[in-house]
């Protein structure tokens, strides 16, 4: 009896990671679409003629039709309709977000400035349904093949993909198309489209996976949905301070990527030129660095007795040295350059996250590691904030990449111990529309502020726009004229202490909930503490 119940998909090993990787294209093209506009903040400042406030309007509404419970409506479809109806709807929602952006960017609708701006921010606010919706479907799709197998390392996996989005789309995405915004914003867009075309494809595998659980003896038929479960989920105080947990750490986090590249070049002396680069070397180096940060947890595991996983992972540095090495004239205008040195950040989430996914998985320990995690986020930004080291800068970059990894690598798999599986959803759901106020919050506030404390900065970029409109020039052309005085200090940089300094708050934050859900799952045997894999 128990070989029947055993004889299913999930229960291959190469099954489990081809589907993993499968549902992962679309967490890939979704995290590049939210991130790839950070690397391109200067070029709509002079192509389009936006400012900081505008700028961060347009992020902000990615959110704003989830603060009104858009994606607990969606985590409700999940528990109530199951995991096929949700992909086509929401899938849907996604890639249309994105072909209304590019179809603004590309003045298709309309050529007018602020029609072409609002457009786009159409766009995102439709993206931003689909978005979220996503995730939590991809999550629970995670859960659905993975529980009481490598659960997880294959959410850290499959966020390390999405960060791996995050890192190219940033890296690249002021290159693509001669320096030109239209050009990001359409194959962005397009990788929306390619991610929900592969989670279609998921579903012939969905519908089969049901077909061989369906009516097995030990199998619990699902409860149907009812609204008290999300009574009981909001009355959960475990439920809340993992989720306080969350807005309060991503506050700090996803807002902060999309200003990274321009903090970096305006308070730390680094450059938006890279004079040699190449957009398939750049690609090749983060899919790389992925690989690694694949095979440093998972190759070991694999091999029996101490010397065999010491000989694979001495094999496996060597193997990443000479890497480094052999890429060290590119990783060297790497570390002048904003945009790319800001895709160091998501590139530690490449290394770590699955190294890190493989610890909760074998060892435990999931919220010390997010109290270490809420740490490592307050020191970096401190550095930020207060300390003018490139050095410095360097290290707190690594520290952010790191914190990074550690919080949400032991944050998703955790939820589904707080949470019944059959509900979680909603849990998921719930987690992202609070965290989404949080982000609603910061990524308007952050441009808002920066434009208040650096207002000659704004004035002096907007005047020379108009100076250089009414001589005909082109948007490329103002974009060069304007950078190239930045660049000789005619310009001056903004002042980003007090905008960083609101991040540090929401790390002490981060600090004192975790400290506190360590407590509650201690109390109410949550296991958070304890490995999250059986097999």
């Amino acid at each position: 009896m128990t070989e029947k119940v055993k004889q299913t998909l999930r229960d291959s090993v190469l099954m489990r990671w081809i589907i993993l990787f499968m549902v992962s294209a679309l967490m890939f093209a979704t995290y590049w679409f939210q991130d790839f506009y950070s690397g391109l903040k200067p070029l709509m400042e002079s192509q389009l003629g936006i400012t900081s406030t505008q700028f961060s309007t347009m992020i902000s509404f990615t959110t704003v039709a989830n603060l009104i419970g858009m994606i607990i409506l969606g985590g409700i479809i999940l528990d109530k309709w199951g995991i096929k109806i949700t992909t086509l709807v929401f899938g849907t929602v996604a890639a249309l977000g994105g072909i209304i952006s590019a179809l603004g960017a590309n003045d298709v609708l309309s050529s007018d400035p602020d029609t072409r701006l609002l457009i786009m921010t159409i766009g995102r606010v439709v993206f931003g349904i689909g978005l979220e919706i996503t995730c939590v479907l991809i999550t629970r799709t995670i859960v659905k093949w993975f529980k009481g197998y490598e659960l997880a390392l294959a959410m850290a996996i499959n966020m390390g993909i999405g960060r791996l989005g995050s890192a190219i789309g940033t890296a690249i995405s002021p290159e693509i198309g001669g320096g030109m915004v239209p050009a990001a914003v359409t194959l962005a867009a397009t990788l929306i489209c390619i991610g929900f075309i592969m989670m279609i494809i998921y579903l012939i595998f969905d519908i089969k996976i049901d077909k061989q659980v369906k009516g097995q003896l030990g199998v619990e038929e699902e409860e149907p949905f009812r609204m008290n479960d999300l009574k009981k989920l909001f009355t959960n105080k475990s439920f809340l301070l993992i989720a306080g947990l969350c807005v309060a750490f991503y506050s700090a986090v996803f807002p902060f990527m999309q200003y990274a590249p321009d903090l970096l070049v305006n308070e730390f002396g680094f450059t938006y030129e890279l004079a040699g680069s190449n957009n398939l070397i750049t690609v090749l180096i983060f899919v790389s660095l992925f690989i690694f940060g694949l095979a440093f947890p998972m190759v070991p595991s694999y091999l029996k007795g101490k010397e065999k996983k010491t000989l694979a992972l001495f094999v496996l540095s060597l193997l990443f040295i000479g890497f480094v090495y052999l890429f060290k004239d590119t990783f060297a205008l790497w570390i002048k350059n904003g945009p790319k040195a800001a895709a160091f950040l998501p590139m530690g989430t490449i290394l770590f996250t699955p190294i890190f996914g493989r610890i909760v998985d074998k060892k435990g320990k999931a919220a010390s590691l997010m109290l270490i995690g809420a740490s490592l986020l307050i020191f970096s930004h401190f550095i930020f904030a207060f300390v003018n080291s490139v050095i410095l800068c360097y290290v707190s970059l690594l520290a952010l990449g790191i914190a990074f990894s550690l919080v949400p690598a032991a944050m998703w798999p955790s939820v589904a111990k707080i949470v019944p599986e059959r509900r979680l959803g909603t849990a998921y759901a719930a987690m992202f529309t609070i965290q989404n106020w949080g982000l609603f919050l910061f990524f308007k506030g952050i441009g808002t502020v920066l434009d208040w404390v650096n207002p000659e900065v704004v004035a002096k970029i907007q005047a020379l726009r108009d100076q250089f409109k009414a001589m005909g020039l082109s948007n490329y052309e103002i974009s060069e004229r304007i950078q190239e005085l930045k660049n000789i200090g005619e310009i001056a940089p903004y002042n980003y202490t007090v905008p960083i300094s609101l991040f540090i708050i929401c790390g002490v934050v981060s600090i004192f909930l975790a400290i506190a859900l360590k407590k509650s799952s201690a109390k109410r045997g949550h296991g958070l503490e304890l490995p999250s894999s059986v097999a």
